[in-house]
């Protein structure tokens, strides 16, 4: 099979998957990602078809939907991967990048896995938790899981390790300051800060706009 061969079984597999998930985690979510990846790669010194791989198959198994099962993911890609005469050195660094890439990998400081290819899978997978999308985004996982959308008795939790993060159930205003508002300057490329620092601007805007209507101000 030739890459583009690949590429398009990959999308018809991942499409396949996810076709009853949550809704921030969807293949919209999958499309938006790959997306922005090629939008990145375009600036960037990376293999693409890896890049292309690794975006499509990055949420096969999100380990929020099994049971924070991490390997569910990796497993499924390499499974997939191979099934289609991947290369063994493409599939690991596609594996790896999925095992290494999420928000929650990154408070853990033994993580040591790095490529230029998962910097663009990250900042893609990043930009759409931000902005107006990663807005609806956080709404409506926090309705999947019926938490409250604002206590203000609860306070948001800073500096949480990987395990303090996945554990947590605080109301979804929270999640902008324990993960949505951090993303701006974890940023690694060039393309997806200048993308980030707009899209940052607007998540502050909102919550300008959603305390003074809390507060019946406006």
């Amino acid at each position: 099979m030739t890459q583009d061969q690949i590429i398009e079984a990959t999308k018809t597999f991942v499409k396949d998957t996810l076709k009853d998930a949550e809704g921030g985690h969807d293949w919209f979510h999958i499309v938006r990602v790959f997306n922005n990846a090629l939008l990145i790669s375009k600036n960037e010194n990376v293999d693409v078809f890896v890049v292309s791989l690794a975006a499509l198959l990055h949420d096969i198994a999100d380990s929020k939907f099994h049971n924070g099962d991490d390997s569910v993911g990796p497993r499924k890609a390499r499974e997939f991967l191979t099934s289609q005469g991947v290369s063994h050195e493409i599939v690991e660094h596609v594996v790896q990048i999925i095992a290494n890439m999420s928000f929650n990998k990154s408070l853990d400081k033994h993580n040591t896995f790095t490529s230029n290819e998962m910097k663009v899978i990250q900042d893609a997978d990043r930009l759409d938790a931000i902005g107006a999308i990663g807005i609806a985004r956080c709404f409506n996982y926090g309705g999947f899981k019926n938490r409250a959308l604002y206590h203000p008795d609860i306070k948001p939790q800073l500096n949480m390790t990987t395990a303090e993060y996945k554990a947590s159930t605080a109301p979804t205003i929270n999640h902008f300051y324990e993960k949505l508002l951090l993303l701006k300057d974890k940023m690694n490329t060039k393309t997806g800060k200048q993308i980030a620092q707009e899209r940052h601007t607007y998540m502050e805007d909102f919550l300008k706009q959603f305390y003074a209507e809390w507060h019946g101000e406006k």
